[in-house]
């Protein structure tokens, strides 16, 4: 009886491999091929940094908002979110529910603090 010699061909590979295999293989690459997903509220305080600079950095004529205590600030926001609309920072605000007011906080805590910029 011959034996024969094990595919070298890499489509020859696969055919020959278990499914359960070629599935678990392929889930592995899946895997380790997915981006890290930001940190929560990186991408709902992006709006902010159109006017509050990049980061939170104080660009001229507006505060920096960035390395503020969270509770603080979601208090703040939240009090926004309520009043009569006085700019658009009231109206942009409107359109986030206070668990996405929370996240936005949060994250903002969590950046480098420098000093304000309000030069009206």
């Amino acid at each position: 009886m011959q034996t024969s010699s094990p595919p070298s061909h890499p489509t020859t590979l696969l055919r020959a491999a278990n499914p359960r295999t070629l599935l678990a293989l392929s889930a592995a690459c899946a895997y380790h091929t997915l981006p890290a997903a930001p940190p929560p509220g990186q991408l709902l305080s992006s709006q902010c940094f159109q006017c509050h600079g990049t980061n939170g950095q104080p660009v001229s004529g507006f505060e920096g908002i960035g390395g503020e205590n969270a509770n603080e600030m979601h208090k703040e926001l939240l009090e926004m979110s309520l009043r009569k609309p006085e700019g658009i920072m009231d109206l942009q605000i409107r359109a986030y529910t206070p668990a996405q007011l929370r996240l936005i906080a949060n994250y903002l805590s969590t950046l480098p603090k420098t000093g304000e910029t309000n030069d009206d």
